[in-house]
């Protein structure tokens, strides 16, 4: 996954039915296509070859079920921040290889200041969460780990800010 930030050059060669479609999308990627395409102001078949070509462009990378982490077993929602011994390339890549195989972890971010990864982990309770920090901890060429729990999310949104517009 590309995790640059576009060029405006790039951004630029969306119209205002890319948008659209985009926004619609963003809010309800079930919604058929007959549908996106009277939200959009537009027919059917143009509309597919739009999704198809937004797609194809990378801007959509896929669709997914928003699932109830709770519901499903999961009543523990927690960040980590994980400070390494080192940042050479090759460590950095292998602690992200070593978390991308862990299910429980949702989420994996370099970051700037005050550690080297952000990640978001699920725990089944709170001895799961004490035996993936433990796994954490003891990993190679971790140096420092800090586990934040979530009390609740108030807000939790897929997608980018997209101007809402007129049609």
């Amino acid at each position: 996954m590309n995790l640059m930030p576009q060029r405006d050059s790039e951004i630029s060669i969306l119209d205002d039915i890319d948008r659209r479609i985009l926004l619609e999308l963003q809010t309800d990627g079930r919604m058929t296509n007959v549908e996106l395409a009277r939200r959009a102001g537009i027919s059917p078949p143009p509309c597919l070859r739009r999704v198809r070509r937004l797609e194809e462009a990378g801007y959509i990378q896929g669709y997914h079920a928003q699932t109830d982490g709770q519901k499903l077993g999961w009543q523990i929602a927690f960040f980590v921040i994980v400070g390494l011994e080192s940042q050479k390339q090759s460590i950095l890549n292998e602690f992200e290889t070593m978390v991308a195989g862990w299910p429980e972890v949702r989420e994996c971010h370099m970051i700037r200041g005050g550690g080297d990864f952000l990640l978001k982990l699920v725990a089944r309770d709170a001895a799961h969460e004490n035996q993936l920090t433990a796994k954490l901890t003891a990993a190679a060429h971790v140096a420092k780990v800090q586990t934040l729990q979530t009390i609740r999310t108030s807000r939790s949104l897929s997608g980018v800010p997209m101007e809402r517009l007129n049609a």
